[in-house]
């Protein structure tokens, strides 16, 4: 497992009956996970009285209730990058912690390049992966079809001293969008993507990962330069293993470029029981 353990600012405290205690900077916040199928072994201290609980409703979705001193959005680090944090409707937070790892391995690849690197960043979120890139000195194309996050990722790159960075923010379809990069003959050095389990369309299109990632994935591939550095896919898919990313990496990426496949399981330590929570998995195809 690939395990982010080296924030400072953020922290699963403990785990257990389908929920998660974490910390995020000073604030305190109880969440539901699916991977959490054992007992809370003690629930007393701040289990009791975190400062933001999302409580699930049995007809579907859920709210949080937050206490009085809880701010609508604060400010986290991860070494020179910085992040907003809001919870939402979602039970989401606008970060995914354990991206971390991933961070920190596209930004010693891109520094160590020895060449400058554009880099392409699809499903691109609230823009962890984006700042990280512009941060080690990428050029970064970032694409989500959500205004509202796109927004965020440049509220993100500001917060982390990179209003100046050469980051291209696109609100769009990514399946259209590499379509016309195609088209107009534009290239990049890394790709990353982090592909919904399903999904619409602004026309009715549907999106199933099981479906579509294959294609997807060889529609990115004419858009890589002759010489890419590296790629990497996120899925946060229940069923969809890691050996199922690294057969789809071996069959397109490293079949036409060589280089080395790594796939697995992606995680956050635990610290009241030492052990790791499992998150999502991880695919990355590097040059040599």
């Amino acid at each position: 497992m690939y395990v982010a353990d080296q924030w400072r600012d953020y922290e699963v405290i403990d785990t257990g009956g389908g929920e998660k205690l974490e910390r995020w900077g000073s604030h305190i916040l109880r969440r539901p996970d699916p991977q959490i199928i054992w007992p809370i072994a003690d629930e007393s201290g701040l289990w009791k009285k975190p400062d933001g609980h999302y409580h699930r409703s049995n007809s579907g979705g859920g709210q949080w209730v937050m206490s009085p001193g809880l701010p609508e959005r604060w400010t986290i680090s991860y070494g020179e990058l910085s992040f907003h944090i809001k919870p939402t409707n979602f039970k989401h937070t606008g970060l995914f912690p354990e991206q971390a790892v991933n961070w920190s391995w596209m930004m010693d690849k891109i520094r160590s390049a020895g060449r400058p690197i554009r880099v392409l960043n699809l499903f691109a979120y609230s823009g962890g992966a984006t700042v990280a890139a512009a941060a080690a000195g990428a050029d970064v194309c970032h694409v989500d079809a959500a205004k509202g996050m796109v927004q965020w990722a440049k509220e993100n790159a500001q917060l982390s001293g990179l209003d100046s960075a050469p980051i291209r923010y696109i609100t769009d379809d990514v399946f259209k969008f590499v379509q016309r990069e195609q088209r107009r003959g534009r290239q990049y050095d890394a790709i990353i993507m982090d592909p919904p389990s399903y999904g619409r369309g602004p026309n009715g299109e549907t999106w199933k990962l099981e479906e579509n990632l294959f294609p997807f994935l060889q529609s990115c591939m004419t858009i890589l330069s002759d010489k890419p550095l590296f790629l990497l896919i996120n899925s946060y898919t229940t069923g969809l293993s890691p050996s199922v990313l690294h057969n789809l990496l071996h069959i397109t990426m490293k079949s036409k470029f060589g280089g080395e496949i790594n796939c697995g399981e992606i995680g956050l330590p635990i610290t009241k029981s030492g052990l790791n929570l499992p998150c999502g998995i991880l695919g990355r195809w590097e040059s040599n």
